[in-house]
């Protein structure tokens, strides 16, 4: 249990963490409070035991109890509100620096972890943490302490009681070491189950179009029900096995209070107590009952805690790419790679490649699917580091470079293009926010999507859904294309970016193409026979290696991968439907 808090607390940072230990504080100040009650009571039942009730006696009782309840009420709201600020202060402040920490991991990373895992953590675990974490932090801590200062104090009215209360206590403590053990095996079983929901929700939503051309509705609708199920299953699981310990534990903290009681009328009954003491213990009895009970129910949630801490830092602790390099300005934009290796899961998937790429040339990267394209694209872009090798830029090392001046010398066009629920404005002018609105439209211009933004209802202030789904394929890529455009770095990465285009788009994407690279160095991976024709050289990329290099017109003389790879074209281009 302390273990659980501690790392908590070191979870929350210095000034949340000071937020959490002085709302304990207070806890235990409204606990002194509430324990005023007694001396409250007793004035009365010491006036009543001698026979004469005072004013002095009903206002002391009063301003005693006023004293308490006022008290309380201030100590108890003042640690709400600091729970709720370091709760939430402290969630907030880890999403963002798991998204801080997540743009230098190497691509890799989202290849392994899904994305519904990543969306849990960022938010049913966060969630768990504000909300209940803080909660059941609180809770705990306020009634293990306030049951401990009890115990101090009953010393200086009777060590015999206060000894049974120990006894009590003690017994309470290891019958929650066998809860926190149950909820230690159901605990990560919890949180797997959220995530692997998460993962299909976000599976289902996605992927809605295939489910529904494919006929798969039945089939995902099964995948997603099973992960409803199995959710609901563990969490319905998790309380009927803890509730047995759970009961065990109000058993133990009801006998000890009932305990109290009977030995204090038996000391009276004898004469070894005096009344006024009797009733302050019987009174202490409901209180420790009530501040046990309260403890050991929230106390079944301290391994979600535990489990959920360790998600969230899980994330934070998968080493980062080296980014400590220096803030440096090319002053060329020459790319090369020399004998450079990469395997993923022990596969070997670019093997002992070497190339140069002149500034301001034109590169493309053709070959066979699975062949290694795009994962040199992405070691050449510094989105994963070689294993062997050097990738460079300029001459230098592209890990000398501060990731971030780095990737200023980079912009990219991807097949698959991710626009955000924003308007068209706010996602061209993406990369530079402040950019005045003369420029976003100039860049639109060049891209070719100036008029079709300014034939929507709202113009460049027309709000697009979450990932462009209002656009169309070419609306969405000429976009990208004046993102791009307004960042105007020197090196451009195409991936593709003309695969799925339909015809009438093709022109205006290809004139879009034309003005982002002028005068830039290209790189692409492209399959169009129009697209790498014109490129200053054509790298062909099969089993991770680069097997043959050259101009369009030299590769052609030469039997191999690209000559067969043009004739498929060129014989797929000339097929013609007969009616």
């Amino acid at each position: 249990m302390v273990k659980v808090i501690r790392k908590f607390f070191a979870f929350c940072g210095n000034e949340n963490r000071k937020k959490f230990q002085t709302s304990i504080l207070l806890g235990i100040l409204q606990a002194v409070f509430e324990a005023l009650k007694i001396p409250a009571i007793a004035v009365m039942v010491r006036a009543l035991l001698a026979g004469s009730v005072t004013t002095k006696d009903i206002l002391m009782s009063l301003g005693i109890m006023l004293l308490s309840i006022i008290g309380a009420g201030l100590a108890k709201a003042r640690a709400t509100m600091l729970q709720t600020e370091g709760g939430y202060d402290t969630c907030a402040k880890k999403r963002v620096e798991i998204a801080e920490h997540m743009r230098y991991l190497p691509m890799g990373y989202f290849n392994e972890n899904s994305l519904g895992q990543i969306t849990s953590v960022t938010t049913n675990v966060m969630e768990n943490l504000e909300n209940v974490a803080t909660r059941v932090i609180m809770l705990v801590c306020e009634g293990m302490l306030t049951t401990s200062l009890i115990i101090v104090m009953l010393l200086f009215f009777d060590w015999r009681i206060a000894l049974v209360l120990s006894v009590g206590f003690a017994l309470f403590l290891y019958a929650n070491t066998w809860l926190q053990k149950a909820a230690g095996k159901l605990a990560g079983k919890k949180i797997d189950a959220d995530e692997r929901l998460v993962e299909k929700v976000l599976e289902y939503l996605q992927g809605m179009a295939e489910v529904k051309t494919y006929h798969l509705t039945g089939q995902k609708s099964r995948e997603l029900n099973d992960a409803i199920a199995a959710n609901s299953r563990i969490n319905t699981d998790m309380e009927f096995d803890l509730i047995p310990h759970m009961s065990v534990q109000n058993l133990i903290s009801k006998l000890t209070g009932v305990v109290m009681v009977l030995f204090s009328c038996l000391f009276y009954v004898n004469g070894s107590m005096d009344a006024l003491t009797a009733v302050v213990m019987v009174i202490s009895a409901f209180i420790v009952n009530a501040s046990l009970e309260t403890a050991g129910n929230y106390s079944a949630l301290l391994r979600v805690v535990d489990v959920s801490v360790n998600r969230a830092q899980e994330i934070l602790d998968t080493p980062q790419m080296d980014i400590s390099g220096e803030q440096i300005t090319p002053r060329t934009t020459d790319i090369a790679a020399s004998d450079i290796v990469f395997s993923y899961d022990k596969r070997r998937i670019i093997d002992g490649v070497t190339l140069r790429i002149p500034e301001k040339t034109t590169t493309a990267i053709v070959g066979p699917s699975g062949g290694g394209k795009t994962t040199l694209v992405n070691l050449l872009a510094r989105f994963w580091d070689v294993d062997a090798g050097t990738v460079s830029l300029d001459g230098r090392n592209v890990k000398e470079y501060d990731m971030d001046s780095l990737m200023e010398n980079f912009s990219f066009v991807f097949q698959s293009v991710y626009l955000f629920h924003d308007t068209i404005a706010n996602n061209i002018r993406f990369g530079q926010p402040e950019a005045p609105m003369e420029d976003v439209v100039e860049a639109a211009k060049k891209a070719c999507c100036h008029d079709f933004i300014m034939a929507l209802p709202e113009g460049y202030d027309t709000v697009i859904g979450e990932g462009g789904a209002s656009l169309s394929g070419g609306e969405k890529q000429r976009i990208s294309i004046a993102r791009a455009m307004m960042k105007d770095a020197p090196v451009i990465f195409l991936d593709e970016a003309t695969a799925n285009v339909d015809p009438e788009n093709e022109n205006e994407l290809m004139q879009a193409i034309q003005a982002l690279t002028a005068e830039k160095t290209v790189i692409m991976i492209a399959h169009r026979l129009k697209t790498v024709e014109h490129a200053d050289q054509i790298m062909v990329v099969d089993r991770g290696k680069i097997v043959q290099q050259g101009t369009h017109a030299e590769l052609m003389e030469q039997d191999g991968i690209y000559k067969r790879f043009i004739s498929e074209r060129r014989e797929a281009a000339s097929w013609k439907v007969k009616g």
